[in-house]
């Protein structure tokens, strides 16, 4: 079924015709009492003005006649069609689903509670009325069943692998990404009843209740460890430098034993938490 648009009349002469016309039906009835002229009269009236349809702006009239499909209307206005045409108004206007968080598991097995936001309209009236039987419920359940599933194919955050080293999307880091992919499937299962996905997007994501303390501890962890390992990585990288100037510079010849101990010191200062006491040696390290 696909939507096919139907030409209608304008229906302002239409509507001044018809009001005449049953204006002078009554009263013929009135004056000359012929009944069976003025019975024509106003039914003529009625028919005229039962055929009148008022269309407003992002509004389509899908029209069917006695069973098959005869067409859209979308001209703005008061409108005139066949009045045995039956119709129904569907709105084109852009609608927002809100949905509701979810409860399920991702990838990796975590209880998570997931939720989107879906912006959408009707694009294909005749879909949208004949190939399902509700297509604002279709759209609800559909976009639910797409937000599980992409829950179920990504997890909610990488576990620390530096081995691995494994680059993937998550639903967390990912969140252009994530939505990208939800738009694209709500398109596709959205398209058999004529809708246009304008935008989705996750508009609420975080672990379920009952692990949300644990993970909290687990993401803590990993940032202190983070922080340390850059904080190594620098320490080193000054001490190489140190000890790189003073061999250039000529400023001190040391031997393995001191380097070792000046490395040692650096490290203590460059990695500690609180500020190195200094202490002075006026000893020597060799007897």
């Amino acid at each position: 079924m696909i939507e096919k648009e139907l030409r209608s009349m304008s229906g302002y002469l239409l509507f001044v015709i018809g009001l005449l016309l049953l204006l002078g039906g009554f009263v013929n009835i009135v004056s000359s009492g012929q009944g069976l002229t003025s019975v024509l009269i106003i039914a003529a009236a009625l028919i005229i003005l039962i055929g009148l349809t008022v269309i407003n702006p992002n509004e389509g009239v899908v029209t069917t006649f006695f069973g098959d499909y005869m067409g859209t209307m979308k001209q703005n206005g008061l409108r005139w069609v066949n009045p045995l045409f039956r119709r129904k108004k569907i709105s084109l206007r852009a609608r927002n689903l809100n949905g509701q968080k979810l409860k399920v598991n991702d990838k990796l097995g975590n209880p998570i509670e997931i939720a989107a936001v879906v912006v959408w309209r009707v694009g294909d009236t005749a879909k949208a009325s004949f190939e399902v039987d509700d297509y604002v419920k279709y759209v609800e359940i559909q976009s639910e069943a797409a937000v599980r599933h992409l829950a179920g194919i990504y997890a909610y955050d990488t576990m620390e692998d530096e081995e691995a080293n494994i680059q993937e999307v998550t639903l967390r880091d990912g969140s252009g990404k994530i939505n990208e992919m939800l738009e694209a499937e709500l398109t596709e299962r959205l398209s058999r009843a004529g809708i246009d996905v304008l935008e989705a997007r996750i508009s609420h994501l975080a672990y379920a209740p009952e692990i949300a303390g644990a993970m909290l501890q687990r993401q803590q962890a990993s940032a202190v460890v983070a922080a340390r390992r850059q904080i190594v990585n620098g320490a080193v990288g000054m001490v190489d430098m140190a000890l790189a100037m003073l061999s250039d510079k000529q400023i001190v010849e040391l031997d393995e034993e001191r380097k070792a101990a000046m490395v040692s010191n650096l490290l203590v200062v460059l990695c500690g938490e609180k500020a190195a006491t200094p202490i002075l040696n006026a000893g020597t390290l060799y007897p």
